[in-house]
């Protein structure tokens, strides 16, 4: 029963102080590794979180939750990290639609922007310095999928390219 309370409470607090999108995967990173999943169990599931369609902060938890508590696990987790986004979005809704003609509210959004984008930057640094290390093989999955990137191919085709060429590199 403690690991399911602490499991909720993670997402609880995880999902409070972001939006369920790039930042909450930061924040899980600092609050999962070496409490809930060890390092590369973390970088595999960002991966596959983000090769599957939906919410990657959702599927993060669920797989969380799960390898800590099985199948209770992994719902306390979801629960956790639904309830504040949709609590606090009808709030928001509410609050904006009064405010939305505010010269204020776009200037806020904007300064959003970089946070979020240095968050990760950050996520990545910590990554390519830590379990994956940056051999010649990493190296250049990383430069080719940088490169389908810029060439607009979409995010889930170059994600499982890559999965697969580290079949095959990283037997």
């Amino acid at each position: 029963m403690d690991k399911l309370l602490l499991l909720f409470w993670t997402f609880l607090k995880i999902n409070l102080l972001s939006t369920s999108g790039p930042a909450s995967v930061g924040l899980l990173y600092k609050e999962a590794v070496g409490h809930f999943l060890t390092e590369q169990q973390y970088i595999q599931a960002v991966g596959f979180s983000t090769l599957l369609p939906g919410s990657d902060a959702l599927q993060l938890a669920m797989f969380v939750g799960f390898t800590v508590a099985g199948i209770p696990g992994g719902s306390v987790a979801l629960l956790g990290a639904i309830l504040p986004p949709t609590v606090l979005m009808f709030g928001v809704v509410s609050v904006l639609h009064r405010v939305r003609r505010e010269a204020w509210v776009g200037s806020f959004v904007a300064g959003l922007t970089p946070a979020v984008a240095v968050l990760m930057i950050f996520v990545a640094w910590k990554v390519f310095t830590g379990g994956a290390g940056l051999g010649w093989q990493t190296l250049l999955i990383g430069a080719v999928s940088l490169v389908a990137l810029l060439l607009e191919i979409p995010a889930p085709f170059v994600i499982f390219a890559a999965g697969l060429v580290g079949v095959f590199l990283f037997r």
